[in-house]
């Protein structure tokens, strides 16, 4: 009778234990994620993880933001991204694409890739999507601007149409390159982006 009521309670224990775990998401993006020129607790996925717990939700962060990557790049090293489980992730990736020129159709199937290979997993998305710069031409931007939308309709995963919304062109919420965000940038981005990442949540965990 004693080793049963053992067992219970640590299977009890167990179920609290699991129950009582932190939601974790990924970010899986470039630069703009993984805070270059920032401190790791001013990059994004530091400062949305605090935003998200100050809101009350038990949650952790995990930035695989990595520079330089374009959207191919990204789904070259999604599976190693996802060595540990996650229960949501952010994909913010294209901006390097457009930067480069490269072409809308590349972008657009390596993301499409990483969002079926999400769907399979069964994994929340939350895409943010980016912007290409006016120099490229208005069919090139039309285009880009445009898969965004495009994807999140195929896969049914909310959109979050620009990752640099109040925060581009924005000197005072910039680095001197004019391109990454400044600690001050990154706040502003947390916030337009918070409703978004509980919504996310929610599908991770309802109430």
């Amino acid at each position: 009778m004693l080793k049963l009521s053992a067992a219970l309670i640590l299977l009890l224990l167990m179920v609290t234990g699991a129950a009582a775990a932190p939601a974790t998401l990924l970010v899986l993006g470039d630069s703009l994620t993984a805070g270059l020129g920032l401190a790791p607790a001013d990059a994004f996925p530091a400062k949305l993880e605090a935003a998200l717990k100050a809101k009350g939700h038990d949650v952790k962060v995990i930035n695989a933001g990595v520079s330089g990557d374009t959207a191919a790049d990204g789904a070259a090293r999604l599976d190693w991204a996802l060595g540990e489980p996650v229960d949501g992730v952010i994909v913010e990736l294209g901006a390097n694409d457009a930067l480069r020129g490269l072409p809308v159709a590349q972008a657009e199937q390596a993301l499409d890739q990483i969002l079926e290979s999400l769907k399979a997993k069964k994994l929340p998305v939350l895409l943010a999507g980016m912007r290409a710069p006016p120099n490229l031409g208005p069919e090139y931007q039309a285009q880009f601007d445009g898969m965004y939308a495009r994807l999140a309709q195929k896969y049914g995963v909310a959109l979050y149409p620009f990752f640099l919304e109040g925060v581009a062109a924005d000197p005072k919420l910039n680095q001197g390159d004019g391109m990454h965000p400044n600690p001050a940038g990154v706040d502003v981005i947390v916030t337009r982006i918070l409703p978004s990442a509980e919504a996310l949540l929610q599908q991770v965990r309802p109430k």
